[in-house]
């Protein structure tokens, strides 16, 4: 089996590299020549844990090559899967799909006997029919047929997410485009992976779907700790009370910032315009998006109480700013509504980032990029961690003390106990847990 992979971002570079480890000879073009170039260099363009090594196994191995020549590529190929961007468009909250059309447009020109044309990018439904449409349009004698292949990649995770996956869904609609989905995906079926085969348009959904519910539970707990801080209760105890019953989980109940990254902003907001337009109106998934912008802008104002309800003339470290750790990705991140807000009310601000600085100095003007999080501390009045890092979960507190200028810290990730913080001396801050809900042989 040949694969050719139409774009080298996360989505491509990451899936490419997995197939190509199943033993698959995949191809991943891209039009940046540059990146290419780097790629064949060995040169990994984001930040992924073992991406890298993947690469270089399955390059030095020849199962995995990089181009520009799309048509040589596709012309070859048993399946072309589109993995390219689908950014929010301009107005409306829709999705961009103009990459995805252009793709299918070369891909129509250069296809050459029966080949599968998945989409493996994130897309609203009928985006597959539409996809089939142009095909056929732009090449009338083409034999192929349209599949959906939804990634459901955590950042920080993919590799594992790939190789052992909880499920893959499929929307292939012919026995022939299905056995060229179940030769791809042959070897998932050793560890007795759920493969669903769906219509096109229950796989695009199903993606869709999936974000939205896990964006509605990150964005319930977070309440929930709002409350919890009212109410005197813990919210650690309250997400493990509800998450051991089967029905619900322990999943993603843990309380924080709020959401980002490049999946459930745009995914959730992109739903809610496919439900507007169908005249079914998702009116969870709209609170959901908007309850999670607003934390997000509301975190700064977390860090301003804590210094007394003033930051003017002070100085704030910063750990942490991408969205989650294990990732560069800045997109979205809590940290780029915080930051900026934080400075307008006088604020200094020294950063620190194990991965994310390069990508997001151009984002946040005005910062003071440290090497580690002991400097970016040093004569700060306060610190607050914003990215769970490893790096910052075992901090050495006398260190920190001596570092700062006042023992303040917010941690919006909920890193340490409450208990120990006190009895170590500092004003803590935390989200969702008083320290009215400690001291009671809890």
């Amino acid at each position: 089996m040949r694969i050719a992979m139409v774009g080298t971002g996360y989505v491509g570079l990451v899936s490419g590299a997995c197939f190509s480890e199943f033993g698959t000879d995949v191809v991943c073009i891209d039009k940046d020549a540059a990146k290419i170039a780097r790629l064949e260099k060995g040169e990994i363009p984001i930040f992924e844990p073992g991406l890298d090594v993947l690469v270089a196994n399955n390059r030095a191995a020849g199962r995995l090559s990089f181009t520009t020549d799309l048509a040589a590529a596709v012309a070859e190929a048993d399946a072309v899967f589109i993995a390219v961007g689908t950014p929010t468009g301009r107005t409306g909250g829709e999705a961009d799909l103009s990459y995805v059309y252009d793709a299918a447009r070369e891909v129509a020109g250069a296809l050459q006997g029966y080949t599968v044309v998945v989409n493996k990018s994130t897309v609203p439904v009928g985006t597959g029919r539409e996809v089939q449409r142009i095909i056929a349009e732009a090449n009338p004698e083409a034999d192929f047929e349209v599949a959906s292949n939804p990634e459901f990649l955590r950042e920080g995770a993919a590799i594992n997410d790939f190789m052992r996956p909880d499920r893959v869904i499929i929307g292939a609609e012919s026995e022939r485009s299905q056995e060229v989905m179940r030769a791809l995906y042959r070897p998932l079926y050793l560890i007795e992976t759920p493969i669903l085969f769906t219509t096109l348009e229950t796989a695009e959904l199903t993606k869709y779907a999936g974000n939205a519910f896990l964006a509605t539970k990150i964005t319930f707990i977070n309440e929930i700790a709002d409350l919890c801080e009212k109410v005197g209760a813990n919210v650690h105890d309250v997400a493990r009370g509800i998450g051991l019953d089967g029905r619900i989980g322990r999943k993603f109940l843990h309380a924080g910032p709020g959401y980002g990254g490049s999946c459930f902003p745009k995914d959730t907001v992109a739903l809610v315009h496919t439900a507007q337009k169908a005249g079914s109106p998702m009116r969870i998934v709209e609170t959901v998006a908007d309850i999670n912008d607003r934390r997000k802008k509301a975190m700064a104002g977390r860090v301003i109480e804590a210094c007394g309800g003033s930051v003017a003339g002070k100085t704030i470290a910063v750990l942490g700013l991408t969205f989650k750790p294990n990732t560069d990705d800045m997109r979205e991140a809590p940290s780029l509504e915080m930051i900026p807000a934080l400075q307008a009310a006088g604020a200094t601000v020294r950063a620190f980032d194990p991965e994310g600085m390069d990508q997001a100095e151009p984002m946040l003007p005005d910062v003071q990029w440290c090497q580690n999080a002991y400097e970016a501390m040093t004569g700060a009045d306060a610190v607050a961690i914003v990215t769970e890092w490893n790096e910052f979960r075992g901090l050495d507190m006398e260190r920190v003390k001596e570092a700062l200028k006042a023992p303040v810290m917010v941690d919006l990730r909920n890193i340490y106990n409450p208990q120990d913080m006190v009895g170590a001396g500092f004003d803590y801050f935390s989200v969702g847990r008083p320290l009215s809900s400690y001291g009671r042989g809890q």
